[in-house]
């Protein structure tokens, strides 16, 4: 394909009209209750090409003009996405209401009682008793698709998780035939993800004609526990991804410029660092509020155990996919890790943007014992559990001509040197609370468990909250370490005047 036209327009107008100034203001929408006819996630879509080679962009929908970045809600879908399933695949949502309903508890929460147990083993009897359903005809639409994802991978982690930790995980055919189905028309892995969690899982409080939802607006659509504290949880990360917005829009802005290249392009880039930076200290203020809403041990004990993917299983236990042969094509997945934050294309497209990725996610980052230096770099491992459009926005981001910071280090500016620098700065400090916000709700619950443990204490308790040595978040990384060293990359992306 040729240079891609959601970069690019400014630029052609800028060198055919050097005055032209590209706008930072999102394009109004006549009726954000209705997407258009000719938007892509109106139209049918074709097969999924798994396995296809990554330099290759996707056309199954008119989404790989656009990456499917929206100019109003970023990597979220430019209205809330749809709450069901059409009635052909109502089996699914029923059990997944069910789940919810039933007030399913974890397999190795304390105390679980007979009649706790005896609830969840009825409801995963239900699950393997459905039908194995077709999705011939869910293909033709993406929305359902992902809606379709979401439904199958969050009752897969409601039956693993509901489990006695002492009991295989086995998942039924009906939910691991459908869902490598749908999986390979998507390009994801049979496990919940981000996407799962954030951008496919949110609705309006109020029914609003506004081309962005109001942050304050927002409520989720699926919860494990039915709780505000997860549900913040998740709202923290959606409003994150709204602020991001403008973040897109600079980073687009700056590349019409770079495009041209001229000392008035350079005062432009300038000033528009110095906005990111902004926006990057306000996404700092956003993580922050997590506080308000979502409680430090109700997050560790009650919340996170049901992301784990079968990587952070406390019981290492293997997930075995029932019905896994039934198509040769199928491969047992590679890595199964949980959603995580690690998974957001916005955090990861400032890290490119900003060339600080070869400083902070670097392969020697992922890990320290043999096995994980020869796993890819982090955020090629994320990648895998991003949507597949969102993928190619970063690989067009890494594939630059002309990057960022070669141009700040060759242009001997000194105001766009600083501009970049506070830029990068204030990505350092945003991962400064990203730690002090990991320790709060991971590190230090991990380490009272671990105490507990110790003391021979509450050994039940310890179990249920999987203290891991060493502590692993659930994108599969050895936590602390990681942290901490993406923050100090980070920093030293800087460069000096």
């Amino acid at each position: 394909m040729t240079n891609l036209l959601f970069f690019l327009t400014y630029s052609y107008l800028r060198h055919r009209n050097p005055e032209a100034r590209p706008s930072l203001v999102s394009s109004p929408m006549a009726d954000f209750s209705t997407i258009p006819p000719d938007h892509f996630l109106a139209l049918s879509r074709l097969d999924g090409l798994l396995g296809s080679s990554e330099s290759t962009y996707d056309t199954s929908t008119l989404a790989a003009h656009d990456f499917d970045v929206d100019n109003r809600t970023g990597f979220m879908p430019p209205q809330a996405p749809p709450s069901r399933l059409p009635s052909e695949w109502e089996a699914w949502e029923l059990v997944l209401d069910g789940a919810i309903a039933e007030g399913l508890q974890l397999g190795d929460k304390p105390g679980l009682s007979e009649v706790e147990m005896g609830r969840s083993e009825s409801w995963r009897k239900r699950v393997r008793e459905l039908p194995v359903l077709p999705i011939s005809a869910l293909v033709r639409s993406e929305t359902n698709l992902r809606r379709a994802h979401l439904v199958l991978a969050w009752t897969m982690h409601f039956y693993i998780h509901s489990l006695p930790p002492d009991v295989p995980v086995v998942i039924p055919s009906p939910i691991t035939i459908p869902l490598f189905q749908i999986c390979t028309q998507l390009q994801l892995p049979p496990v919940l993800t981000y996407a799962d969690t954030v951008l496919y899982n949110w609705t309006l409080k109020t029914p609003s004609h506004k081309p962005t939802p109001a942050l304050d607006n927002l409520q989720s659509q699926t919860l494990f526990t039915g709780t505000n504290d997860e549900q913040e949880f998740y709202l923290t990360s959606a409003r994150m991804e709204l602020r991001g917005v403008e973040a897109l829009e600079l980073m687009r802005a700056t590349m019409d410029e770079a495009f041209v290249g001229d000392d008035l392009a350079m005062r432009r880039i300038t000033t528009y660092l110095e906005k990111l930076a902004t926006v990057i200290d306000d996404l700092k203020t956003l993580i922050a509020t997590v506080r308000e809403g979502c409680d430090p041990t109700a997050f560790y004990t009650a919340i996170r155990p049901w992301f784990r993917g079968a990587d952070s299983d406390p019981a290492k236990r293997k997930w075995e996919f029932e019905g896994l042969e039934s198509d040769p094509s199928w491969a047992y997945p590679s890595e199964l890790s949980g959603p995580s934050a690690g998974q957001s294309s916005l955090i990861h497209a400032l890290d490119m943007f900003l060339g600080v990725d070869e400083f902070s996610h670097s392969a020697a980052l992922t890990g320290s014992s043999a096995a994980q230096t020869k796993k890819s770099a982090f955020l090629v491992r994320m990648q895998l559990y991003m949507p597949r459009h969102h993928r190619n926005f970063l690989n067009h981001l890494a594939a630059n001509p002309r990057p960022l910071r070669e141009i700040v280090t060759g242009a001997g500016d000194a105001k766009l040197l600083g501009a970049y620098n506070a830029a990068v700065g204030a990505l350092k400090r945003f991962r400064d609370y990203h730690i002090t916000i990991v320790t709060s709700y991971i590190i230090q619950p991990a380490r009272r468990a671990a105490a507990l443990r110790a003391k021979g204490e509450g050994e039940a308790t310890a179990a249920s909250e999987g203290a891991e040595a060493p502590l692993k978040g659930t994108g599969g990384t050895e936590l602390a370490k990681f942290l901490k060293a993406v923050r100090d990359r980070t920093a030293a992306a800087i460069i000096e005047s």
